[in-house]
């Protein structure tokens, strides 16, 4: 009887583990949904890198290289969507959902935003807050936005809820510090642009914050330097 019963867990154990996909699939999956994301706004016009033709790691605020690069300062809000997709989408599942399953949901949530952030209604709501200059983020800052999901999900699972939940608070009040924007800010000047937000928030890009704007030139020869689209 023992080994009966030890027999069929161990069966039972199998069946799972062969039912599970292995990393290698949730990785192709989660590389298609971002290639799908690039081919649309590749489709809606979007330059592939900054029409500068060089690809740094950072793109400072108040410059035309702001969302054009690798990272700025609106990665971090990246980080803070991984984290909050972690936390809904344990909620909802309850646990039962596997956190490979989770994560391409996040992504294709994530994916799913970038291209529509880089639609015109969008691009035209963001030109009437802070973001007066903005004509839409190039291919390569979208992909690494979402890149930057990613890595906030991974924290969120790998580590305790109080500290994903400090994290999400140190970056919010960090970056009303530091560029006079946050998520928050972003989400409530997208739903309804409070003029007296927006003179706070222009106070200090007139100010000059260009922290970083240097780092790492690495010089792309392409034929990408097109002007930007309007």
């Amino acid at each position: 009887m023992r080994f009966v019963a030890r027999k069929a867990a161990s069966s039972g154990s199998d069946s799972e583990s062969s039912s599970t996909p292995s990393p290698a699939i949730y990785f192709l999956i989660g590389a298609g949904i971002m290639a799908l994301a690039a081919i649309a706004e590749w489709l809606m016009r979007r330059l592939p890198i900054c029409k500068c033709g060089h690809i740094r790691l950072w793109g400072a605020m108040n410059t035309p290289e702001l969302s054009q690069q690798i990272a700025d300062w609106y990665s971090f809000t990246h980080i803070i969507h991984g984290i909050v997709f972690y936390a809904l989408l344990r909620l909802i599942s309850r646990g039962r959902w596997k956190t490979g399953t989770c994560l391409l949901i996040a992504i294709a949530i994530e994916a799913s935003w970038e291209v529509i952030e880089n639609s015109s209604f969008v691009i035209d709501r963001y030109r009437q807050t802070m973001s007066l200059d903005y004509y839409g983020d190039s291919i390569l800052n979208s992909m690494c936005d979402i890149l930057f999901a990613i890595g906030g999900f991974v924290l969120a699972a790998r580590f305790p809820a109080g500290l994903a939940i400090a994290l999400v608070i140190l970056i919010e009040v960090g970056l009303a510090l530091i560029i006079r924007d946050n998520l928050t800010l972003n989400i409530i000047m997208l739903i309804h642009p409070f003029q007296s937000i927006k003179h706070w928030q222009m106070g200090g890009l007139l100010a000059g914050i260009h922290p970083f704007g240097s780092l790492w030139p690495i010089k792309i020869i392409g034929p990408w330097n097109s002007a930007p689209i309007r």
